[in-house]
């Protein structure tokens, strides 16, 4: 007995076409979507029907029908992602270049690292939108991953005193008038404090 229901288009590869899809789904740097309507394509092409390619592929029936009649309509360009509706971007690729660049190669003046306002300031864009850009690229320049030497003219004076505190705590201190002898041992606890 002949099914009923819809009569299918005819889903027909030239060999151009089956080995891009080929491609698409095998390949690791291919987006899931797109290796999985590649998949259906190619599967649809062999003469299968919609519950068993769904059922091969791993998908709902309505999903191998889509992407079947999307293909039938515009071949290999019907399996890539349609325009979304909203607004479109104010923000162009070169504006977001710039914020990036920016943020990584350069500080802005009397300052250690960018802040939002600051490249805001600089960029003419939003602080809101400084804060995406930097949110989805990972920019945290708040945050340092290398040493970074004080600007303070009298660091090195500083960094001996500090160091020398660590290498030998019992040791007078200089000529600033502080502790000029030995320091007093820290109390012992007693014996209910323990």
């Amino acid at each position: 007995m002949a099914r009923t229901g819809r009569p299918k288009a005819e889903l027909v590869l030239t060999s151009e076409e089956r080995e891009q899809l080929t491609r698409w789904s095998r390949r690791a740097s291919s987006s899931q979507a797109l290796a999985l309507r590649s998949k259906i394509v190619l599967a649809c092409a062999d003469g299968l029907d919609n519950k068993t390619v769904a059922d091969r592929v791993g998908c709902e029936e309505h999903t191998v029908s889509k992407w079947r009649r999307r293909f039938v309509e515009r071949r290999l360009d019907g399996l890539g992602d349609e325009r979304r509706p909203g607004r479109p971007r104010t923000i162009s690729v070169d504006q977001v270049e710039d914020v990036i660049v920016a943020t990584l190669e350069s500080t802005p003046p009397h300052a250690t690292h960018w802040t939002r306002s600051k490249m805001a300031e600089r960029t003419g864009l939003s602080k809101t939108t400084i804060g995406k850009i930097w949110k989805d690229f990972g920019l945290k320049p708040h945050l340092v991953d290398h040493f970074k030497l004080s600007t303070d003219p009298l660091f090195i004076d500083k960094l001996y005193d500090v160091v020398g505190l660590y290498l030998n705590p019992r040791a007078p201190r200089g000529a600033d008038g502080s502790s000029g002898g030995e320091r007093p041992s820290p109390p012992r606890p007693s014996q209910r404090e323990r």
